[in-house]
Order: structure tokens, then sequence, then C-alpha cells
């Protein structure tokens, strides 16, 4: 059971590190206790009785603790079996939270842990760590399990050396893991408080020593992707001599700038890995396209790798026009496709030659082969694991790689991240993309909006209504697709307006998307399976509903499906003021006063934390168990430090077989 949760030897028992902790070192006199405050008591228990409560048939214990300051009540709810355990015990400890007896002015303890005072292992009298279950250990059981495991740090190694701990003022292993399963109590109450406040808020030397260790096997396994990279040979694509790919448009500075890296790392000998960042229609497609060209140029093949088949056939559409009347019409290949046309696109791949492919995890299924692989794209990378991107790089012997992604990230998540590919940025909009004008609503206005809303549909313009739900949920407070459709129908008379969600088959999808491009449907009121894919000129009014379920960077992929056309566009945040919080209201806030998506990105960090900005999770970069970003970015900068001096020593390989345990639980980027 410890093994399915990952807890496979004593070192990964002590690596399974306490969740909160409860301050248990001193006894509270009952003339000092105060609601809402947990507090430890010693006393005598006293009439005892079991009862019912009223209405619900369950148990519940009543009793008296008799203390030298004085008695207190104590409740035990649904714990009938309790008072069995009271009888008899001529002094206990009680633990438990300090609340109102109903409608009165009386304090009484509820639901508190009883330990007897001669039991020979109390956690009364310090500091009790509360661990996260596992499997069906929990509490007091899990507690005595790893107390079991602590004389096992007397035969624990430290794998990092004392210089580096020194260097970066931490303490040893050994210390650190003690600190956090027994941490010791001080005399002073104040400094006791401040302990507790640091424990739980993971803020203390120990806690800096594990996320350090973590982060440095990341490192360190991110160094040996790297070098494994190095001593492979990669298909030259230098394509001297050949004509530029026609273009019916001048690419921009930072265009050009990112297409000259790419090409130098293509024309090298060593396999490119290149993350591309660029905002939402900065152009990302294009510039892969020119790296195409080289590698087609090159006599290899092309695989475009896309998340969903709506963004696959667009990428598709997009580079059948730079391709067309060229050698190289582009591929498709997606689950949809027809059988007969499936058996042509797969005999056109098998057979070798250069050709160029678009399609979405069909490319990576076992019966696509691809012998003369030279250049691997995929785009939206957050949305694929590790092992999808290697399943289709590793079809060629050692093809380059260009990941690119229209969600900014934070060039400090970025390392963690993607820390095994080198970055390029796209950090400019081509000329003609049209400022886009953000505002916020009350539902309370919503006559106006959908009023603005026709008269934009009859003038031309095509409307988006986002929603994040496709059917309501008792579940989840916010609108959805299906309820609010008959509704927008009746308010928006004379337009066409139709669903698109991802319960929709391929054919539907297809369909309904072409119409509204072709202008047949006006309004298109539709889930985030609009966020990519959909490239529609005309459109020029998004209405996001329900926008405190979405984080800023999913926002902003929102907003960049309009402002691509002539006409003035409009994102409008539509919002019920008695659902939005505090932390909602920070976020839209931002979101209202920039377009700047690494802006946006860097606020999404703050206020929401790594694991939901760009969907890192697919990385591990949120189940990162120890460290916390952005909170522990000078640990993670230091990490990257030391594993190149440790390299350049030799001594890397033996300090990451020491650190092992660490990349457990970080899902595929640790396996690798």
């Amino acid at each position: 059971m410890l093994a399915d949760h990952g807890v496979a030897c004593v070192g990964d028992l002590l690596l399974h590190t306490p969740r909160r902790y409860e301050d248990r070192s001193a006894v509270v006199p009952v003339t000092s206790l105060r609601e809402g405050e947990a507090a430890l008591l010693r006393g005598t228990v006293r009439r005892v009785r079991v009862g019912r409560r009223r209405g619900r048939g369950r148990g519940v214990v009543h009793a008296e603790l008799v203390t030298p300051e004085g008695t207190v009540p104590v409740v035990w709810f649904n714990q009938t079996w309790i008072a069995g355990r009271l009888a008899g015990e001529p002094e206990v400890f009680l633990f438990g939270t300090v609340r109102r007896r109903g409608g009165t002015e009386v304090l009484q303890v509820v639901n508190p842990s009883v330990e007897p005072v001669d039991a020979g292992e109390v956690e009364a009298l310090r500091i009790v760590p509360v661990y996260p279950r596992l499997g069906a250990w929990g509490g007091r059981r899990l507690r005595r399990l790893v107390g079991h495991a602590l004389p096992a740090l007397g035969r624990l190694d430290d794998p990092v050396p004392a210089p580096v701990l020194a260097r970066l003022g931490l303490p040893g292993i050994r210390e650190a893991l003690r600190t956090l399963h027994r941490p010791e109590v001080p005399e002073d109450p104040g400094a006791r408080r401040a302990l507790v406040e640091a424990l739980e808020g993971r803020r203390t030397p120990a806690h800096r020593r594990l996320a350090f260790d973590e982060l440095l096997a990341l490192a360190g396994a991110v160094e040996g992707i790297r070098t494994r990279r190095r001593t492979r040979r990669a298909p030259r694509c230098a394509a001297e001599g050949a004509p530029e790919l026609p273009l019916p448009f001048e690419l921009t500075a930072a265009q050009r700038r990112v297409a000259d890296e790419i090409a130098r790392d293509l024309s090298g000998e060593r396999p490119m890995a290149r993350l591309l960042q660029g905002d939402v229609g900065s152009g990302k497609t294009v510039v892969a396209a020119l790296a195409a060209w080289r590698v087609l140029h090159s006599g290899f093949q092309v695989a475009f790798m896309a998340p969903t088949e709506l963004l696959a056939e667009q990428h598709h559409r997009t580079l059948s026009g730079l391709f067309g009347g060229t050698p190289w019409e582009p591929l498709l290949l997606t689950g949809s496709l027809g059988a007969s046309e499936r058996r042509r696109v797969l005999g056109r791949l098998g057979s070798g030659g250069p050709c160029l492919v678009v399609g979405t995890h069909a490319l990576i299924q076992e019966a696509v082969s691809l012998p003369e692989l030279g250049l691997v794209v995929v785009d939206e990378q957050h949305r694929f694991g590790v092992a999808q991107r290697r399943s289709l790089v590793e079809k060629g012997r050692a093809p380059h790689l260009l990941v690119m992604t229209a969600t900014p990230i934070p060039r400090t998540l970025a390392l963690v991240a993607y820390g095994d590919l080198d970055l390029s940025v796209i950090d400019e909009l081509p000329p003609g993309r049209r400022p886009v004008r953000t505002v916020v609503r009350t539902r309370d206005r919503a006559g106006k909006l959908w009023s603005f809303v026709a008269r934009e549909a009859r003038e031309g313009g095509r409307i988006f209504v986002v929603y994040p739900l496709i059917e309501g949920s008792e579940g989840v407070e916010a609108e959805a697709v299906e309820d609010n459709l008959p509704e927008l129908r009746r308010r928006l008379p004379g337009l066409a307006v139709a669903a698109l969600h991802g319960r929709m088959d391929a054919g539907e999808r297809r369909a309904t998307v072409e119409a509204f491009r072709a202008g047949g449907i006006q309004v298109l009121v539709a889930t985030t399976v609009v966020e990519v894919g959909v490239d529609v000129p005309e459109a020029s009014v998004m209405v996001i509903e329900s926008p405190r379920r979405f984080g800023l960077s999913q926002l902003h992929q929102l907003r960049g499906r309009i402002g691509r056309g002539p006409r003035p566009s409009w994102c409008v945040l539509l919002v019920d003021e008695e659902r939005l919080g505090e932390a909602a209201r920070r976020r839209l806030e931002v979101f209202r006063s920039t377009t700047d998506g690494f802006r946006l990105a860097e606020a999404d960090l703050e206020i929401r934390g790594p694991g939901e900005v760009a969907g890192l999770r697919q990385w591990g970069a949120d189940g990162l168990r120890h460290a916390r970003l952005p909170a522990d970015l000078d640990l993670l900068q230091a990490s990257r430090e030391v594993v190149a001096s440790l390299a350049s020593r030799g001594e890397l390989d033996a300090v990451l077989s020491g650190l092992g345990g660490y990349l457990r639980g970080t899902g595929e980027a640790g396996r690798d």
C-alpha cells in the first residue's frame, strides 16, 4: 500500500514531510481558553455520558475535564467508542479546538484527541507533525511509522557536498529531516510561536534544504538530457543554395532574429532543442515554416504536432498556403481521417524522402513510420506530456526539435519546465494587429451588452461567447454553454447563433468552425475549445462568461482570438459581483490593464502559483513536493550553478545518485 503511494523504502518515508503542525508543547489553563484556538489540556475526565444529536440519530459523547484551574465541558461527535476508552483513565491529555456551546457563552473542547498521561509514548508536550495520508494510514498511526524510521537518519549519507551547503547556508540532510519530523521545542513562548509559524509556512532552513535538493535533482536530470543530446549526431540541414520560401508579407525583426537562431541550430551537427515563445498572433507558425523549408530542402521529413484537430487543421491550412506550388504539399494526419486517406498518408510517410506532415497525437501511434525524420515541431507544448514529445522525436534517429507555445511563461518557470531547451522569444507583433479594448461588465448590464453584440454582428463582425462549462453542474458555480444557448438566441433575433464544444464529433466541430469563418454563423457560443485553432480575422468581440473560472494565461489566449482583422475589437468580461472573490478581482483587473502576455504570466505566477501557469503540471513543476516557486527562485538559480560546477569536476553523477528519491512523484520528467 505504501509503495502504491510512492513510499518504497525508508528514505521515501522520511521525505514524506508534514503538511502542518500542532503546537501541543504546553498545557493551557482552562481559564486561558480562547474560542477558535486549539489547546492542550491535562486533567481527569468525569461524568461521561453517551447521547444522540437531535434529529440526526448520531451518537454524541459528553464529559467534563477537571483540572487544577477549573472544569471545562468536552464533547465528541460521532465517536461513541471514545466513552469506553475514557473509562478508568486516571489522568489524560486532551488536544482539541475550543468552541462555544451553541447559542451560549459557555466554552467547550470539541472532538479532542485523548492520551493517557502515563502512556509510554505521548504526543503531548511537543510540536506534533500532521502528515498527508498514505492510503489508509494517517494521523497517529502514520506518525508512529515515521517515528520508527527516524533512527535510520544516523545511517544517511548527505548527498550534497558540505562546501556547497555552507556557501548556501543550508543544514545537513540529517538535521533537516529531524527538524521537520521532530522539531525541538524552544522554552520561550514567543520563539515557540515563531517556530510553528515558520514550519507551517515552510520557511525554515530545513524546508529550504529539501527544496534545494529537489531543484538540484531536477537541474541534474535536465543537464543529463542536454548531455545525452550533445553526444548524438543530427541531420545537418544547411540547405546551401536553396531558394527562400516565398512569403506574402515582410517578417518582423523579431521573427528574422529567431529564424536565424533556428537556422544556425539546423546547420549544426547536434540536434536542435529549442523553445519558441511568442504571444498570440506573433507569427510563430511562419518561423516554423521557414525551418521546415530548410529541412525539406536538405532531403528530410518534418512532423508538425498540435494538441487538437482544430489547431492541426488550422496549421495545415496555413502551411498549405505557404507551401502551395512546391513539391511538399503538407499532409494531414488526425484521428478522424478516413481509412483510405489514412493509408495514403501513412504510405507516403513510410516511403521516406522529404515531406511535411501536420497532425495530432495520431502522429505518435506505432503505425506511423518516419524513417528520415529531420525536424519535429510541437505546438502548444504545455498540452502534451514529456513522454508524448519524446515518442515523436524517437521516430527519427536524432531529429531537431522545435517546441512552440503561445502561452507566455515567465523565464524563471521556463527554466524549470523546459530547462533542457534553448529559449527564443518573438517579442514583437506583426504590423496591422489592432489593439483589443478589455472591459468588465456586471450581469445587471447584460442587456446593453447583447444589444452591442447584435449591432456588431449585423455590421459584419463575428462574436465569440465563451463559457467554462458545457452544461450546468451542481458542484461548480459557473455559467454553461447548453444552459445559455436558448436565451442567447432569444436575445439575438435574426442572427445565426451556434454552439461549439468538446462533446461534438470532429466533423460537426469542423463544419461549425468553417461556417463561422465563412459568415454563415455570426455568434459562436463555445467552451475553451476555441482557445487555439480558430483563426477568424472578422472576429471582433470576445465575451467571456464567469471569467473568474479562468487563469490569466487562459484569458489571454482567448482574447488573442480577436483583433486579427481591420475592425476595432472588444473583450468583455461578464461577471457576477456576488461570486467574485478578492483573488479573482485582482486577476481580472490585471488582465483588463494590459495585453502584454509576459506581464500577465508573471502576475499569474504571483497570484496563483506555478501549478496553473501554462499548464506546467504536464512537466511536473507543480508536482514539486518541497520547492515552491517563485519563493525558491534563488535556490533554482543556485541549483543550476551547482550542477554546472559538479559536472565540470566529474562529481555530478554521484550526487544525483544520492538525490534519486527527490524525483519520485514529479511525473514523466522525474522518471526521465
